[in-house]
C-alpha cells in the first residue's frame, strides 16, 4: 500500500464516523421530542384533573351547606313542634 491510500483512508473514516454520530444525534433527539410530547400531554391531562377536582370540592362544600342547612331547619322544627 502506498502513502496515498492510507491519506485517503483516514478521512473516510472520520467522514464515516461523523455520519454515524449525526444518525445517533438525531435517534437520540427523536425519542427526546416523543418523550417531551408524552410529558406535555400528562401535564395537560393532570390540569384538566385539577380543575375538575376543583369543582368537585366547590360542589362538595355547597352541599354540606345544603345539608347542614336541612339539619337546622329539621332541629327548628322539632324544638318549636
Amino acid at each position: 500500500m502506498s502513502d496515498d491510500s492510507q491519506v485517503r483512508r483516514v478521512p473516510t473514516a472520520l467522514v464515516i464516523a461523523v455520519v454515524v454520530q449525526t444518525i445517533g444525534g438525531l435517534v437520540w433527539a427523536g425519542g427526546a421530542a416523543a418523550r417531551i410530547a408524552t410529558l406535555e400531554q400528562r401535564v395537560s391531562e393532570q390540569r384538566l384533573v385539577a380543575e375538575r377536582l376543583a369543582r368537585l370540592e366547590t360542589q362538595g362544600e355547597a352541599t354540606a351547606a345544603a345539608v347542614e342547612r336541612i339539619e337546622r331547619r329539621l332541629e327548628g322544627g322539632r324544638v318549636s313542634g
